[in-house]
Protein backbone atom coordinates (compact mmCIF):
# COMPACT_ATOMS: atom_id res chain seq x y z
CA UNK A 1 0.00 0.00 0.00
CA UNK A 2 0.97 3.24 -0.71
CA UNK A 3 0.73 6.22 2.05
CA UNK A 4 -1.60 8.16 -0.41
CA UNK A 5 -4.14 5.00 0.30
CA UNK A 6 -7.51 6.08 2.03
CA UNK A 7 -6.95 5.35 5.63
CA UNK A 8 -9.62 2.62 6.91
CA UNK A 9 -10.73 1.23 9.97
CA UNK A 10 -11.80 -2.96 10.06
CA UNK A 11 -14.59 -3.15 12.24
CA UNK A 12 -15.83 -6.76 13.62
CA UNK A 13 -18.25 -7.55 15.18
CA UNK A 14 -19.06 -11.35 15.01
CA UNK A 15 -16.80 -12.67 18.33
CA UNK A 16 -19.02 -14.70 20.75
CA UNK A 17 -15.72 -14.83 23.04
CA UNK A 18 -12.75 -12.63 22.81
CA UNK A 19 -10.43 -15.74 24.19
CA UNK A 20 -12.12 -18.01 20.85
CA UNK A 21 -12.41 -15.84 18.22
CA UNK A 22 -14.69 -18.41 15.39
CA UNK A 23 -15.27 -18.77 11.64
CA UNK A 24 -17.18 -15.65 11.44
CA UNK A 25 -14.07 -13.28 12.84
CA UNK A 26 -12.07 -15.24 10.47
CA UNK A 27 -14.33 -14.83 7.78
CA UNK A 28 -14.81 -11.12 8.50
CA UNK A 29 -11.19 -10.16 8.76
CA UNK A 30 -10.15 -12.14 6.00
CA UNK A 31 -13.14 -10.41 3.69
CA UNK A 32 -12.22 -7.31 4.93
CA UNK A 33 -8.16 -6.84 4.26
CA UNK A 34 -9.31 -8.25 0.98
CA UNK A 35 -12.28 -5.75 0.25
CA UNK A 36 -9.81 -3.07 1.60
CA UNK A 37 -6.60 -4.33 -0.99
CA UNK A 38 -9.13 -4.42 -4.13
CA UNK A 39 -9.91 -0.95 -3.35
CA UNK A 40 -6.82 0.68 -2.16
CA UNK A 41 -7.91 1.22 1.33
CA UNK A 42 -4.99 0.75 4.27
CA UNK A 43 -6.29 -0.59 7.21
CA UNK A 44 -5.03 1.59 10.13
CA UNK A 45 -6.95 -0.29 12.74
CA UNK A 46 -8.71 -3.43 13.34
CA UNK A 47 -11.15 -3.47 15.97
CA UNK A 48 -13.60 -6.59 17.76
CA UNK A 49 -16.81 -6.03 19.64
CA UNK A 50 -18.40 -8.31 21.17
CA UNK A 51 -21.79 -9.47 18.92
CA UNK A 52 -24.85 -9.23 21.07
CA UNK A 53 -25.31 -5.67 21.95
CA UNK A 54 -27.41 -3.67 19.30
CA UNK A 55 -26.88 -0.24 20.34
CA UNK A 56 -23.32 0.62 18.89
CA UNK A 57 -22.75 3.39 21.30
CA UNK A 58 -22.67 0.87 24.09
CA UNK A 59 -19.63 -0.97 22.08
CA UNK A 60 -16.38 0.18 23.69
CA UNK A 61 -14.82 -0.85 20.02
CA UNK A 62 -17.32 1.08 17.79
CA UNK A 63 -16.62 4.33 20.26
CA UNK A 64 -13.20 3.76 18.77
CA UNK A 65 -14.11 4.02 15.23
CA UNK A 66 -16.23 6.59 16.13
CA UNK A 67 -13.42 8.48 17.89
CA UNK A 68 -10.76 7.84 14.61
CA UNK A 69 -13.58 9.14 12.15
CA UNK A 70 -14.08 12.39 14.14
CA UNK A 71 -10.29 12.69 14.63
CA UNK A 72 -10.03 12.20 10.80
CA UNK A 73 -7.67 9.41 10.81
CA UNK A 74 -10.05 7.25 8.75
CA UNK A 75 -12.18 7.77 5.77
CA UNK A 76 -13.83 4.61 5.55
CA UNK A 77 -15.06 1.72 8.00
CA UNK A 78 -15.01 -1.49 6.67
CA UNK A 79 -17.54 -4.10 8.78
CA UNK A 80 -19.09 -6.98 6.78
CA UNK A 81 -22.58 -6.62 6.38
CA UNK A 82 -25.35 -4.22 8.44
CA UNK A 83 -26.11 -6.52 11.62
CA UNK A 84 -22.33 -5.72 13.01
CA UNK A 85 -23.17 -2.31 12.93
CA UNK A 86 -26.88 -3.36 14.91
CA UNK A 87 -29.15 -5.74 14.30
CA UNK A 88 -31.82 -2.87 14.48
CA UNK A 89 -31.75 -0.93 11.36
CA UNK A 90 -32.90 2.35 12.80
CA UNK A 91 -29.93 2.14 15.79
CA UNK A 92 -27.55 2.28 12.31
CA UNK A 93 -28.77 5.43 10.69
CA UNK A 94 -27.93 7.52 13.82
CA UNK A 95 -24.24 6.20 13.45
CA UNK A 96 -24.17 6.62 9.61
CA UNK A 97 -25.41 10.15 10.18
CA UNK A 98 -22.56 10.62 12.96
CA UNK A 99 -19.33 9.34 10.50
CA UNK A 100 -20.87 11.45 7.47
CA UNK A 101 -20.15 14.83 9.44
CA UNK A 102 -16.63 13.66 9.57
CA UNK A 103 -16.43 12.98 6.39
CA UNK A 104 -16.24 8.97 6.62
CA UNK A 105 -18.35 6.23 4.79
CA UNK A 106 -19.26 2.71 6.08
CA UNK A 107 -18.94 -0.14 3.34
CA UNK A 108 -19.56 -3.63 3.34
CA UNK A 109 -16.68 -6.03 2.80
CA UNK A 110 -19.70 -9.22 1.93
CA UNK A 111 -19.12 -9.98 -1.55
CA UNK A 112 -23.10 -10.06 -2.20
CA UNK A 113 -23.42 -6.57 -0.28
CA UNK A 114 -20.80 -4.70 -1.69
CA UNK A 115 -21.71 -6.08 -5.26
CA UNK A 116 -25.46 -5.05 -4.45
CA UNK A 117 -24.86 -1.22 -3.18
CA UNK A 118 -21.66 -0.38 -5.87
CA UNK A 119 -18.89 -1.16 -4.04
CA UNK A 120 -20.30 -1.60 -0.91
CA UNK A 121 -21.63 1.82 0.44
CA UNK A 122 -23.87 1.80 3.03
CA UNK A 123 -24.87 5.73 2.22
Amino acid sequence: MTRTSTPAVLYICAARSKDAPGLAVQRAEQEGRDFADNRGLRIVEEITDLFGEPEPQRRAGWMRVRELAERGEVEVVITRWPNALSPVSELRYPELDHLGRYGAQLFFSWAPLSAMVGGGSAR
